[in-house]
């Protein structure tokens, strides 16, 4: 495509583009143009841009980080994000990041579900920290929010400086619109917003609610397959990247960032999503887990959960992620002579699980879409009495898991719970009764 740039910018500008259209891959470098002749080419900062657009970069990796982890996007926007005022600090509300005071936890935790009569206004709102590790400023370890709203965002937007956003619906459709284009995400999908892109969250059916990984890290990536070969798991293809959008005119706009752990905000008189054209690879994603390809033990014994990794960030210490995120889906369980719910287990990684639909595959009772559970470092847990008695009793035919669709955070570091979490009313203090049936069976004389 010929570079325009001398195109007079008193030509009419065309109409705001609200596409919900798809570029498919995940990391890929893709480009896109809501204006024929928007975009730049041959080189990223013309002396003069298109239709007197103000060309912008956003770098979500230092500029020297090698080639296949850099992150970066040029944007082509109507005004440049250095348009604004001072920011000033806003309440955090019930949104808390690491490090945390107070000791780690190791009592196995569980909640139920946010009521969503009690969402308390719009996504900023409702961001409610469960818990988060590392140092935010040091760029190091994640938080683990859930999230309510019961208005959409209109005309104000958010950042996160701090993070990327890894965002599960679990109740209601969103439509996120960001600088980069627009996506929507309902329950059974996942929406990754990465570190400082600005976005609104509009509701599409009623009031929403979901979780949330703030990963302060790496950028997520697909997860290496090793002996798995080159197919299974997530699929680069299957993951979908908004297409150029945007919004135009002047009107009273707030823009609230989450910067060094807190919330500040400024005044502007513009949307901040202006951007008409755009190309690199530090973007959005929408993914539906139900694409996911599972992978099991075909003839014995219960898979680690680690073959079902959607996305991982990594750390410095191959192996230990800084936090993986983990879909367990519907799946044919056939492994013979094996307990086939998730074994009795303790792990110096830590699982925060949640459930988008359906029932825990090792917890009978209890576990409640919308709700979460914390396993802290060597917290030991596994499968209820229920599910334990049906696990060694059941006829071992083909079994389809039809009715699941779990999740888990699972990161290196312990989790310290806020304070917020830990004294809620929707916290189930009797969480550790789910053992209390489990009785000795041993006897020497019966082998098996």
């Amino acid at each position: 495509m010929t570079q325009i740039a001398d195109r007079p910018t008193d030509e009419p500008t065309a109409p705001t583009n609200t596409s919900l259209d798809y570029l498919r891959g995940f990391g890929n470098e893709h480009h896109s143009e809501a204006v024929p002749g928007a975009l730049v080419w041959g080189q990223n900062s013309p002396q003069r841009a298109p239709f007197g657009l103000y060309a912008e970069q956003i770098s979500g990796t230092a500029f020297t980080e090698p080639r296949d982890l850099n992150r970066r996007t040029w944007m082509y926007r109507i005004l440049p994000t250095a348009a604004h005022g001072a920011y000033h600090r806003i309440d955090d509300g019930t949104l808390a990041t690491a490090p945390l005071s107070g000791p780690a936890n190791p009592n196995r935790l569980r909640w139920d579900p946010l009521p969503l009569e009690s969402a308390p206004g719009d996504f900023v709102d409702g961001l409610y920290t469960m818990g988060a590790n590392g140092d935010v400023l040091a760029r190091s370890g994640i938080g683990v929010h859930l999230y309510t709203a019961s208005r959409s965002m209109g005309d104000r937007y958010f950042a996160d400086n701090d993070g990327e956003l890894l965002i599960v619906p679990e109740t209601g459709r969103i439509r996120v619109r960001t600088e980069l284009g627009v996506l929507e995400a309902g329950p059974g999908e996942i929406a990754l917003i990465s570190r400082g892109i600005t976005f609104a969250v509009d509701l599409l059916d009623g009031p929403i609610r979901g979780y949330i990984c703030e990963n302060y890290g790496a950028p997520f990536v697909l997860p290496d397959l090793g002996p798995i070969g080159a197919n299974g798991l997530a699929h680069a293809r299957d993951f979908r990247h908004p297409v150029a959008a945007y919004e135009e005119g002047t009107r009273t706009t707030e823009r609230v960032v989450k910067f060094g752990g807190h919330l500040w905000a400024t005044e502007l008189d513009h949307s901040p999503l202006d951007v008409v054209a755009w190309h690199g690879n530090h973007g959005c994603h929408v993914y539906d887990l139900a694409a996911f390809s599972s992978i099991t033990n075909a003839n014995v014994d219960h898979p680690d959960p680690s073959v079902f990794t959607v996305l991982t960030s990594p750390s410095g210490a191959p192996g230990q992620a800084n936090v993986d995120f983990v879909s367990f889906p519907p799946r044919w369980m056939v492994a013979e002579r094996t307990f086939r719910p998730p074994h009795f287990h303790r792990n110096v990684m830590t699982e925060f699980m949640g459930l988008i639909y359906g029932v825990h595959d090792s917890k009978a009772e209890g576990f409640l879409p919308g709700g979460a559970s914390l396993h802290n470092m060597f917290g030991a847990h596994g499968p209820d009495l229920a599910t334990f008695e049906l696990g060694t009793t059941a006829d071992l035919t083909p079994q389809y898991l039809a009715n699941t669709m779990a999740i888990m955070f699972e990161t290196r570091m312990p989790l310290l719970t806020t304070e917020t979490a830990m004294a809620a009313d929707h916290r189930q203090p009797d969480y550790d009764a789910v053992w209390s049936g489990l009785r000795p069976q041993f006897d020497p004389r019966r082998p098996r």
